[in-house]
């Protein structure tokens, strides 16, 4: 929770409390998502957060989550395509070896 604010102070341009200020916040937790599973985009689309009286900008919060979704839809976009392209490099070179070995074998 101490990393998120962190992350949103640094975005925001914020200063933090000195850690010897003695300040403590007490914030609500946002419910638990399920660990095991991949975060997708529209997770961090949809995701809403509770409005306080001092809050951050909802919308400055909205565009960044739209900002963050958009680049884990990218980079999820290009891990399918990496993954399927060493898939098909790994048959290219099974299929070298195999022929290779035949050719070895049979001299």
């Amino acid at each position: 929770m101490a990393t998120m604010r962190n992350l949103i102070r640094r975005l925001t341009h914020r200063p933090g409390p000195s850690p010897n200020s003695g300040v403590t916040h007490h914030h609500k937790p946002a419910p638990p998502t399920h660990p095991r599973l991949p975060l997708r985009p529209g997770e961090v689309r949809d995701r809403y957060f509770a409005v306080r009286r001092r809050g951050l900008d909802p919308v400055e919060i909205r565009d960044f989550l739209h900002r963050v979704a958009d680049e884990l839809t990218t980079t999820q976009t290009a891990l399918v395509a990496v993954r399927e392209e060493d898939v098909r490099i790994k048959n290219a070179l099974r299929e070298w070896q195999s022929a290779q070995s035949a050719r070895h074998h049979y001299r």
